[in-house]
């Protein structure tokens, strides 16, 4: 054993110290009581277990008792509020959406050449629901173009899985508001990604499946031709009849203008509503009336006073859509984060001790063996009854990944939670497909069941088969690159859902052969590039000696580093900054179980 220092003092190990440690325990296999991590001091997959540093309960006195519990009830009411602003912001947020770019929907929905490229019809999709912040919008909006016979079936294949795959940039938004801390952003954008891979990979297995053998749309026939159907009633809209008191006294918005447009029926109107019903039965002029106090009303022409002016804050306005749309923008996003906020605070607040370990415990639970597959199994028909009951699957997922990010579930439990959404939401555009008109209903259920139809056999891919669920792995290493460099989070946003769908749909424009000419060589050295990643992590042997490693291209192109320090420059106050290198260094010397654990 050494000798002590003079004055009995420590010596702080240092970061190459550690890191020496860290590589023998690897190397050696010794177990430890923490866990050895190659960056951060915790893992932050494993659930951390909030300690419950309140007095036990027996312990208190009366006035302790009662102000435990009134603290409980405030909390309680907190979390209540907060989640229904929450969700009233969503609600805002996507009416401000629709006020941006509702029009410049219904004008691309119209382009018909454009839409007979299958890639062009996907990339609609996701810039559409992206822009007006709302899957049941964007299918409605196909619902009514195929209805009417301006869009075929099968060129609204390409536009359901778009819509699908748009949706999940709600997901990713409310991720972001949890960057504060890196482990809970880890672990809510991971979740919120999952979702998007998932999507993406379902994409590029059954796009050009269907493109070959329309297998949706033949899916679709045949069910249609095996059913024996008949107009149902309305679908519940259980958070409408609650966020309909508060977000109608804000703004409420004319569907039929979008409807309008994208069927060919041009319009100047604005969208937001104006009139809201009458006073009772119509009046009917039976001649001109063309009196000094009002204007010339044609015969049998309802009259203007029997209308009633709707009463939200923007009915009267001079403000263009535009300029509503942005104050809207603004003030839901600021209301949105703020309630997000409070919700994870008051969620670490509660969830401490023995209630976190129920709770955890509960939801991420599997089944003995043999049926510990039936989990996961239970959750996606969970989700899928969570938002069948919400009607609202941005709404579910919005919900779910603040759980995530203060890691009451597990990423494991939260896929399947989601996929039961995708499922959900399909079953909600199957029961207003059977309220429409009779001579809508087929098409309208035809698109909602290859909505179904791409959801379900999402999931007989990607989650049927334990080894198939890539989207797990993929998640968990994207949302580690995020948590590291967090500028990451906003390139995927614009390069996802903004950017690289608006070049694709420039290319479409240009018509299917220019398209191909540039975006299949493009898609295949992205291919080849991760091929070739893959065989370096696991078959190495099997690849020429160059080509092992990437460490013969400049920097900038192997790796974020570069990337990361020019960011960090431009970005103000330090926000894209990765967080400090100090923390393992500082939980090595802090930590007294890791000091007793490990020989130094």
């Amino acid at each position: 054993m050494p000798s002590s220092l003079p004055g009995s003092q420590v010596p702080h190990p240092t970061l190459d110290a550690v890191d020496l440690v860290d590589r023998t325990l690897r190397n050696e296999g010794t177990s430890s009581s923490a866990p050895v991590l190659e960056e951060g001091d915790t893992d932050p997959w494993a659930l951390s277990q909030l300690k419950d540093t309140s007095q036990p309960w027996k312990e208190l006195s009366v006035a302790g008792r009662l102000h435990r519990v009134a603290g409980s009830v405030f909390k309680a009411c907190g979390l209540l509020g907060s989640l229904y602003f929450f969700i009233c912001s969503l609600d805002v947020l996507s009416s401000a959406f629709q006020l941006l770019g509702s029009k410049m929907a219904g004008d691309i929905f119209k382009d018909n050449v454009v839409l007979s490229n299958p890639v062009a019809g996907l990339v609609i999709g996701v810039l559409v629901t992206a822009l007006v912040q709302s899957s049941s919008t964007s299918s409605s909006i196909v619902v009514s173009m195929v209805a009417a016979k301006l869009l075929t079936v099968r060129a609204s294949v390409p536009i359901i899985m778009g819509v699908n795959v748009g949706t999940s940039i709600t997901s990713t938004l409310v991720s972001m508001a949890q960057s504060g801390d890196r482990d809970e952003f880890q672990r809510a954008f991971s979740g919120s990604a999952v979702h998007g891979i998932f999507n993406w990979l379902t994409v590029l297995v059954l796009l050009p499946l269907e493109s070959a053998t329309a297998l949706l749309e033949r899916l679709s026939e045949l069910a249609l031709g095996a059913a024996s159907l008949s107009p149902g009633a309305q679908a519940p809209d259980i958070l409408k009849v609650l966020t309909k008191p508060l977000t109608h006294l804000i703004v409420q918005l004319d569907s039929d203008v979008i409807m309008s447009s994208a069927t060919g029926n041009a319009t100047n109107r604005s969208l937001i509503k104006r009139w809201c019903g009458t006073t009772g039965q119509p009046t009917r002029e039976n001649s001109s009336n063309c009196g000094a106090f009002g204007p010339c009303m044609e015969r049998n022409s309802t009259a203007p006073v029997d209308r009633l002016p709707c009463r939200h804050l923007f009915a009267g306005t001079e403000l263009t859509d535009l300029a509503v749309g942005c104050i809207l923008l603004a003030g839901s996003l600021l209301v949105l984060c703020g309630c997000l906020v409070l919700i994870v605070k008051l969620l670490n607040s509660v969830l401490r001790g023995r209630v976190a370990r129920a709770v955890r415990t509960v939801i991420n639970a599997d089944f003995p063996f043999p049926l510990g597959w039936l989990g996961g199994y239970l959750a996606l028909l969970a989700g899928a009854g969570l938002t069948f009951a919400l009607q609202s699957s941005s709404v579910f997922t919005a919900a779910i990944v603040p759980l995530m990010g203060v890691g009451v579930i597990s990423l494991d439990r939260a896929y399947p939670l989601l996929l039961g959404s995708n499922i959900g939401t399909t079953t909600t555009a199957l029961l207003a497909a059977l309220a429409s008109p009779a001579d809508r209903m087929l098409s309208a259920l035809q698109v909602a069941l290859i909505h179904f139809f791409f959801n379900l056999a999402g999931i007989l891919l990607w989650y049927l088969v334990p080894a198939l669920r890539l989207p797990i792995p993929l998640a968990r290493h994207f949302g580690a690159v995020t948590a590291r460099y967090r500028w990451v989070a906003g390139v995927y946003l614009l390069l996802g859902f903004l950017l690289l769908p608006l070049a694709a749909f420039g290319l479409s424009l240009a018509g299917g052969t220019v398209l191909a000419a540039v975006g299949g060589p493009l898609v295949g050295l992205v291919l080849l590039v991760i091929l070739v990643t893959v065989l370096q992590r696991h078959r190495p042997a099997w690849l020429p000696a160059r080509l092992r490693s990437w460490a013969w291209l400049p920097l900038w192109l192997h790796s974020l580093e570069p990337w990361d320090r020019l960011v960090t420059r431009c970005c103000p106050c330090n926000v894209c900054s990765p967080p400090k290198a100090t923390t393992k260094e500082a939980h090595c010397y802090e930590n007294p179980e890791v000091l007793a654990s490990q020989q130094l």
